[in-house]
């Protein structure tokens, strides 16, 4: 009995002093090993693209299915941070029919106004399958009619700043469709199914290429500017919606050179060019400008590309 009693009058004299000294805990907050301690992310800098409307090569679906495709993946792809979509880009370079029609030859030769533009991406395509086909119950009056659409698209995406294509896939969205219908039922109603099925088959396929094309944004190097200066201003063609912060300072860098090989003349890529300086934005002005001062170096002049430092 007097052992309990011990214990008892022991943890009451240890909780006391607990409460004597409440800041002896430690008011960091402590995190188990297996999680990582919570890290307030940064905005990226949005890559400019030109996203170049798609054309439909098969005989089915027509002009339709090519901007059902292009609308379908500029929706999904606007979802990603990564990227803006830039309107003037697309009438530097036209449709992907013109650019498929020249082999690609286009892209190299525009590269350099696009840059101007503050371009960093083209993205083109084209569907290269499209069809539909039915199956159904050979008697009765209500019959089981199942659909089965098949599309193929194939999406490039060629980096201005590096002058060369950095992506090319395929992608299918074949769906089908089973339902039970009247067997005397309207031609019109069939051609309107048919085409209905048809626009999702190839929606489904330009959603299938967003994660390949958001990932690209990740290891690439978003590249600016400098489109005026007036006096001690330095103005830029991005600014807010890109993703540009009063505050930053970004490197300002001369063109690179193209590379090619001595043996075959292809084109290798576009070497990094020389920083000449460093700018600080310190304000927006525009739609989608910012505003610069310099930080360190000098001789910036309008037209010289700018980095993230």
């Amino acid at each position: 009995m007097s052992k309990i009693t011990f214990i008892l009058s022991f943890v009451f004299m240890f909780q006391s002093c607990a409460l004597l000294n409440p800041n002896k805990q430690n008011p960091r907050p402590y995190y188990p090993r297996k999680y990582k301690r919570p890290v307030k992310g940064f905005p990226t800098i949005k890559k400019k693209v030109a996203l170049l409307p798609f054309y439909n090569e098969s005989p089915y679906g027509k002009e339709d299915l090519a901007i059902t495709a292009t609308e379908e993946f500029r929706k999904e792809l606007s979802r990603a941070r990564d990227y803006i979509f830039d309107a003037a880009g697309v009438s530097i370079f036209g449709t992907s029919k013109e650019i498929y029609a020249g082999g690609g030859l286009k892209l190299a030769t525009l590269a350099r106004k696009a840059k101007l533009t503050g371009v960093n991406l083209v993205i083109f395509g084209r569907i290269s399958k499209a069809k539909v086909h039915e199956k159904s119950d050979e008697i009765g009056l209500v019959r089981k009619i199942k659909s089965y659409a098949e599309t193929v698209l194939e999406i490039k995406v060629y980096d201005v700043q590096a002058n060369k294509e950095i992506y090319s896939g395929k992608k299918d969205g074949n769906v089908n469709d089973s339902t039970y219908k009247l067997f005397n039922k309207h031609k019109e109603e069939a051609i309107d199914a048919r085409r209905g099925l048809l626009r999702y088959s190839i929606k489904v396929a330009a959603r299938r290429f967003v994660p390949d094309v958001a990932k690209l944004g990740a290891r690439l190097d978003w590249t600016g500017r400098v489109a005026k200066i007036i006096g001690s201003k330095i103005y830029l063609n991005a600014g807010r919606i890109s993703g540009i912060n009063v505050g930053d300072i970004l490197r300002v860098m001369t063109e690179g050179s193209d590379i090619y090989d001595p043996e075959t003349g292809a084109m290798l890529g576009v070497s990094k060019g020389q920083v000449k300086g460093t700018l600080e934005v310190i304000d927006y002005f525009g739609e989608d400008g910012a505003i610069a001062v310099l930080h360190s170096g000098g001789s910036v002049t309008e037209g010289d590309f700018v980095q993230l430092y």
